[in-house]
């Protein structure tokens, strides 16, 4: 009976995961574009030159693309360096939500707030906003937010001052996370919401949704990774000018791969929650529901998932994990069993290496999929793991020493 009552549970979550995974109409198939125009001023910069190819030789820029990720690899420190911005300011406005889908429940929401902030019946929010280091064509996605969530004085009266970064999942409204932050606000942990590059208030003009962040087009895909990191790394540049000691970061689906580079790339991390992860990119674009439509282009040049795998190898955790252990942190790693976007042998490959290193983690399972984790009863059940990690993790950071920052790190920055 136990065993008949699991399929059946099986199969209901599937059917609503793949329900949820399929009610946006508005993805787009677009060509594959190599994109190594993303990259070359970087490249250049550091005395790597592209093998001529001729255009629409899929072949040759392939092998170019992973010449370059190679390159991107063996200088990640460089990749991933930047001068703090000089430009950062809070600005005061109503929060609007941003929405990516076409849903009608959601476009009445959007249309609820934008008349209650036009009447000002809308309390205005603070956000952080500067220059990210890393330029596009897009100024609109140049100019970094973060919402700001300041802990209460009170509660941050006795210990070092401590905040987390928060990096929602892919096609992220403007309010998605807010509740985390304001929760962590209890536990006198202040937070910034930032909005991931091509993300609700950075979104340029042309797009319905974040396609830019994730899409066919391989250098670019890679480029807004690096902008990602960078802009998180900044933000706790900010914070440490408000004087902030100590810090975390909080990821969740594609958020959770920036949040680990980020991680991995900067010792000042001592706190780590992954909501969803994987070792690859290319792996999950290949298998994921919700990316069919980028899967759906590759396959039209005849791509591979180990190929597409290799092509992004520069942004995927995998290439990154020995530099995330190198650093003492304490780590939440969330999965869920019957996650059709990133797969749980994926989420149980992630866990297998943080095993082998060492790491000091803990791993909690939710029994729905990537989409359901955002509905009840399992939101609350996601929320108390990620809420109660990082209380407990930061409690035990307020009594640790602190660790110097290495050398090699405060150049790279």
């Amino acid at each position: 009976m136990k065993r008949i009552l699991s399929k059946l549970y099986a199969r209901w979550m599937y059917r609503w995961e793949t329900a949820l995974t399929t009610r946006d109409t508005n993805r787009i198939v677009r060509p594959v574009e190599w994109g190594f125009d993303w990259l070359q001023e970087f490249a250049q910069s550091r005395g790597f030159s592209f093998s001529p190819h001729p255009l629409g030789d899929d072949a040759a820029a392939e092998r170019a693309m992973l010449q370059l990720n190679d390159f991107i690899l063996r200088h990640r420190t460089e990749f991933f360096a930047y001068q703090t911005p000089g430009d950062f300011v809070l600005e005061e406005r109503h929060p609007l939500l941003f929405p990516t889908n076409v849903r009608p429940r959601t476009l009445q929401q959007d249309a609820r707030v934008r008349r209650l902030a036009a009447a000002g019946q809308l309390p205005k929010a603070q956000f952080l906003r500067f220059t990210s280091p890393v330029r596009t064509p897009y100024p609109e996605n140049d100019r970094v937010n973060a919402r700001w969530f300041p802990a209460p004085l009170a509660k941050q009266a006795g210990k070092p001052k401590q905040a987390i970064i928060v990096m929602p999942q892919w096609n992220a409204d403007a309010f998605s996370h807010n509740a985390l932050c304001s929760l962590f606000n209890r536990f006198g942990i202040s937070a910034l919401r930032l909005s991931k590059p091509y993300h609700d208030i950075r979104r340029p003009a042309e797009l319905a949704r974040a396609d830019y962040a994730v899409s066919a087009n391989v250098g670019r895909t890679i480029s807004s990774c690096r902008q990602a990191v960078i802009d998180i790394r900044c933000c706790i540049d900010w914070l440490e000018q408000q004087g902030y000691e100590q810090f975390g970061i909080l990821g969740t689906s594609l958020g959770s791969c920036y949040a680990f580079l980020a991680a991995a790339l900067d010792s000042r991390v001592r706190v780590g929650a992954f909501n969803h992860a994987s070792m690859s990119v290319g792996d999950v674009v290949w298998t994921g529901q919700s990316t069919r439509h980028i899967r759906a282009a590759f396959e039209s040049i005849s791509m591979t998932q180990q190929r597409l795998r290799d092509v992004w190898a520069a942004i995927s955790p995998s290439y990154y994990m020995d530099q995330f252990a190198a650093h003492p942190k304490k780590v939440l790693l969330v999965h869920a069993t019957y996650d059709l976007t990133f797969l749980r042998e994926y989420s149980l490959q992630v866990i297998e290496n943080f095993r082998r290193r060492g790491i000091d983690f803990v791993s909690k399972v939710l029994p729905c999929g990537h989409y359901t984790t955002g509905e009840t009863p399992y939101k609350f059940m996601d929320g108390w793991y990620i809420g109660s990690f990082i209380h407990g993790a930061f409690k035990h950071l307020a009594t640790a020493p602190a660790l110097p920052t290495p050398e090699k790190e405060l150049m790279a920055r």
